[in-house]
């Protein structure tokens, strides 16, 4: 069960607001999809992966389902061919200068788990019709902002977790303020931003966000403590 995924469904419900076109990029396990409560609600879904040990999966447990597209790519910088590395939940593009693997658990790339997969730019199969995209790709996920044509109105970015920080969080932010968005809610691995007049983001909800600060300075304040 992806407890993150029932809390975007349930917020966004409570907002009244329910997206049309959806996209995910970075599934892994099926029934581990981001965006799984709107799937069951026969709401339309673009599911983007690039191992194919997943894509397997994912084809099996929504083989019964009309309302989903399956894409099997590494979604990146360019089109072509990419080293991807496979370790254990994890699957990240080998040359990224940081990835949850790479700073949490200090992984250490071995030749046995990586594989070559195709890349594409987002803007190949994106058409511009996505009204919420949810983007986790292990540290690539900006690749995917840089090159969306849809300007929709939720995007969930996995933007942190623990000592791990995007490297490319600076890029993302700019462009969600330069393309009004606003920070809705965060959680445990992700940010989840709204475009401005979609819905109001309530005071209860700004004052969370703070909390959430506070107690992410903290871990990093640990972190240092712990280096020492």
């Amino acid at each position: 069960m992806n407890k993150g995924a029932i809390r975007l469904y349930n917020k966004l419900k409570r907002k009244q607001y329910m997206p049309k076109n959806i996209c995910e990029i970075g599934v892994y396990l099926p029934q581990e999809s981001n965006v799984i409560e709107f799937i069951n609600r026969d709401i339309s879904t673009t599911l983007v992966e690039a191992d194919p040990n997943y894509i397997i999966e994912i084809e099996k447990f929504f083989a019964n389902r009309k309302n989903i597209t399956i894409i099997e790519a590494a979604v990146y910088d360019f089109h072509g061919k990419i080293e991807l590395c496979r370790r254990d939940s994890s699957t990240f593009i080998s040359q990224l200068e940081a990835s949850p693997a790479l700073i949490n658990d200090n992984c250490k790339i071995n030749e046995n788990e990586v594989f070559i997969a195709n890349s594409i730019q987002f803007s190949e199969i994106d058409s511009g019709g996505f009204d919420l995209i949810s983007i986790d790709i292990e540290g690539a996920e900006w690749f995917v902002i840089k090159h969306m044509v849809s300007r929709p109105d939720i995007i969930s970015i996995e933007t942190h977790g623990k000592y791990y920080t995007n490297p490319k969080i600076t890029d993302i932010l700019d462009w969600m303020k330069t393309n009004d968005y606003l920070i809705w809610y965060k959680n445990e691995s992700d940010s989840v931003f709204v475009k401005k007049g979609v819905f109001r983001v309530s005071s209860v909800e700004k004052i969370q966000l703070f909390l959430w600060s506070i107690e992410n300075s903290l871990i990093r304040v640990k972190k240092l403590f712990k280096n020492h």
